[in-house]
């Protein structure tokens, strides 16, 4: 069964259609690296896999439960939406880390909101508590922050806010994990830290998407790469598949330019 499946997705802003018919599907364990010029739809395409854009129509099911359907008039409602949302972690290229938290209480956050939702937690509050308070720690030792839990966003590199903002999108143990274009924003020292954890989690079968405009490590991480223009998935295949199709002209002008 497809731990992600998405089917004829359409997203339109005003007369623009920015999505058009996208088609995918995803095995758990599965590594996914997109790419494509900007404007694309790339980015477009996460937030409406990740219920913070609501497609104009098509249909989305993560985990093999259906969480977006415009014809079943799925994912319109608050519940549908959180119970959608909680599948799935995204990382932002801007960190969008909250700068009152330290990098503990940010990775904590989420958890403790939910946790209060429990029938027990009123019951088991310390007990709970503290294992949100593990299971963080645990998560900001994975991205090799040990050191900096008590540290303010403020007082980390952006490689390092990214890498905190990681083990924030793990907290909640989603089926899928998201990155849009993680490194954008940092520069090439930086950037190996973050690139360095999305590699030790891929090896670790962690079920991820990536947009990157990353070549190198989108062939040497990835299982399948989806090539998109013009709102439509141009390609799809192995690296090996797309990096070597030279009958695709949209493909080879943009690989050309990235090469440039």
């Amino acid at each position: 069964m497809a731990i992600l499946e998405v089917n004829n997705l359409y997203k339109s802003f005003g007369k623009t259609e920015v999505l058009r018919g996208i088609d995918f599907s995803m095995d758990e364990g599965e590594v996914l690296s997109v790419i494509g010029s900007s404007g694309s739809g790339k980015t477009t395409l996460l937030r409406c896999i990740n219920a913070l854009e609501v497609p104009t129509s098509g249909e989305i099911s993560i985990g093999g439960e259906k969480v977006y359907s415009s014809t079943e008039m799925l994912g319109k409602s608050r519940a549908d939406q959180r119970r959608w949302q909680l599948a799935c972690g995204l990382v932002f290229q801007s960190y969008n880390l909250f700068p009152q938290y330290s990098a503990l209480e940010n990775v904590m956050l989420a958890p403790r909101l939910l946790a209060k939702e429990r029938e027990d937690y009123k019951q088991n509050r310390k007990q709970i508590s503290e294992e949100i308070r593990e299971n963080a720690l645990s998560l900001l030792a994975r991205v090799g922050l040990s050191d900096k839990i008590s540290n303010y966003p403020c007082e980390l590199s952006g490689g390092q806010q990214q890498r905190v903002a990681i083990a924030r999108a793990l907290a909640l143990s989603p089926k899928v994990l998201f990155f849009d274009e993680p490194t954008s924003a940092l520069d090439p020292q930086l950037t190996l830290e973050v690139l360095r954890v999305i590699r030790e989690l891929a090896e670790t079968k962690m079920t991820m998407v990536i947009v990157t405009h990353e070549m190198k490590f989108a062939r040497d991480v990835s299982d399948r790469i989806i090539f998109m223009a013009d709102g439509e998935i141009s390609a799809d295949g192995t690296p090996d598949e797309v990096f070597s199709d030279t009958t695709n002209e949209k493909l080879s002008a943009f690989l050309g330019n990235i090469q440039q």
